[in-house]
């Protein structure tokens, strides 16, 4: 059977780590709409003058 790995100390880890025992954790993240998926929305290409044509 494999040895288990030796954890090696991070000093980031460590300055969260008591981050979140004097202040607590953060709180959950907030989606915020995306800008380019307003874009994605709306068609690519204007429509062509036969289109224009075809649905009047």
């Amino acid at each position: 059977m494999a040895k288990g790995r030796k954890k090696v100390f991070s000093k980031i880890r460590a300055v969260k780590a008591n981050a979140r025992e004097r202040i607590g954790s953060p709180p959950p993240e907030r989606v915020l709409p995306d800008e380019k998926r307003k874009t994605a929305d709306k068609p690519k290409h204007k429509p062509t003058l036969g289109e224009i044509l075809s649905t009047e």
